[in-house]
């Protein structure tokens, strides 16, 4: 496999226009802050001038109106659904020496494994039966002799593997950038999502903490969405590391990113990540965050996301702990992982795996404690992954995602499959949290969307499975 072709420096992220936008908003006054929420407000999404504005706010009362305009889209456009998936690690093999990580190849305090076949279709048997059908498979940048066949194997293998009536129906992919005909063969292989982070978009400092294997090829790492996109892969998903460097700074630089990828192919990333940098085997780095970010202002970035751009989904892992995850549901996200493990074999072996993950986690919740708190929380577990496998992806989600239409379609799919997990998979207590939350939306839920959605939670109740539109 190529791990990297010869790439020209990009233009891509231009750190000169960043700081000069950053020193005039230093300047903005109340008055300038309340321009920039009524227009967030219009759900059209924001310059990054405006996105610098809201990153200077201090003020508390004016924090807060932030926080409502992020309410109020993210209730507009994604209602109170949050998508469930959970992180599938096949290896930990890695050639790149990244400072914040635990598979970084020079790490001998790490435990190196690579799945068979046979052992990735245990963990993802367990994941069935905890009630997943969707996964994010992950893998360090190294695969065994086979190289990049491994991945595509391991896809065919998730898709193959069946318990009862349970299956997973979307496998979206976090793996090493690859050239446009890998890409090709990704897309073949039947994936939502390919999600790949920049880590940092700062080049100075990428350089600092990416200092052998591919991954030191920045301009190589910048242009793999071009690359995925080009070769037909119309979802993808970008996100930073943050605490690598200010995380102002990242926020209009990942700005400029979307702006290229949207001028460039008439549709911008269908998720941003926000991971912050968490303890990690081998890494004393990951223990004292060059650029820390605080919980006031990791709550700041996901609000400010949600406004600057309305229709992406905004994912929140188990990096993060049950409370700050719970803050941040109502400020503009959208997608969580639940019941995760970060090592490979994590799910169907007994043992905490620590000496095998990639980073410490936050939230240790099982899916059936998640499902139960989100759903007591008033939100809507969603299982659902039919915009994947009817073709609403990329430009066409858009197009509906932006004049309201999606809504149509997610929220009755979001109480069906929710209502397949209840029946399914959930325990008493879950199951009683869970039913109390449908029958409330199928009351409340209004005209053609809430007929739609109380004859696909009655298909589910007569026993049928899969039930979409």
């Amino acid at each position: 496999m190529n791990d990297t072709l010869p790439q020209p420096r990009t233009n891509i992220i231009n750190e000169a226009e960043i700081n000069a936008i950053l020193a005039v908003a230093r300047r903005s006054d109340a008055g300038r802050v309340r321009e920039v929420l009524t227009k967030a407000r219009q759900m059209d999404g924001l310059d990054a001038e405006e996105v610098a504005v809201l990153m200077e706010i201090q003020d508390a009362a004016l924090r807060e109106e932030m926080f409502a305009a992020a309410r109020f889209v993210k209730d507009e456009i994604y209602g109170n659904r949050l998508v469930i998936f959970a992180p599938l690690y096949i290896a930990n093999l890695c050639k790149n020496e990244c400072s914040y990580c635990a598979f970084r190849a020079g790490n001998t305090e790490l435990k190196r494994r690579t799945l068979t076949p046979d052992e990735i279709a245990a963990d993802v048997k367990v994941l069935i039966d905890q009630g997943h059908k969707r996964l994010l498979l992950v893998s360090g940048e190294e695969y065994p002799k086979e190289g990049f066949n491994y991945v595509l194997k391991a896809i065919d293998t998730i898709y193959a593997t069946k318990s009862g009536r349970g299956e997973i129906r979307r496998v979206n992919v976090n793996i090493a950038p690859l050239t446009i005909e890998q890409f090709k063969q990704l897309k073949e292989a039947g994936i939502g999502t390919y999600q790949l982070f920049q880590e940092t978009y700062h080049r100075e400092t990428y350089a600092q903490h990416h200092t052998a294997g591919a991954k030191k090829n920045f301009d190589w790492r910048v242009t793999v969405m071009d690359r995925a996109m080009e070769a037909g892969i119309d979802d993808v998903g970008i996100g930073v590391l943050f605490g690598l460097y200010d995380w102002k700074f990242e926020m209009l630089a990942m700005q400029q990113h979307i702006r290229h990828l949207e001028e460039k192919f008439g549709v911008g990333p269908h998720t941003i990540s926000v991971p912050r940098i968490e303890p990690a085997v081998g890494s004393s780095l990951a223990e004292r965050p060059p650029h820390a970010v605080s919980d006031d202002d990791f709550k700041k970035i996901v609000a400010i996301l949600r406004l600057a751009v309305p229709y992406t989904g905004i994912i929140m892992s188990t990096r993060e702990n049950a409370d700050t995850r719970r803050a941040t549901f109502q400020l503009g996200v959208s997608q969580i992982s639940a019941g995760s493990r970060c090592n490979p074999g994590g799910y169907a072996e007994l043992g905490d795996g620590h000496d095998a993950e990639q980073f410490q986690l936050g939230d240790h919740r099982s899916l059936d404690e998640v499902v139960r708190d989100v759903a007591s929380l008033g939100y809507t577990p969603s299982f659902c992954t039919a915009c994947y496998r009817l073709g609403r992806t990329g430009a066409d989600f858009m197009d509906l995602a932006k004049p309201g239409l999606i809504k149509e379609h997610c929220s009755p799919n979001a109480l069906s499959s929710c209502m397949e997990y209840l029946m399914g998979y959930a325990s008493p207590e879950t199951r009683k949290a869970g039913e109390k939350l449908v029958n409330h939306e199928l009351k409340t839920m209004p005209g053609k969307i809430g007929e739609t959605a109380n004859e696909l939670v009655g298909r589910v109740r007569k026993n049928e499975r899969d039930v979409f539109v």
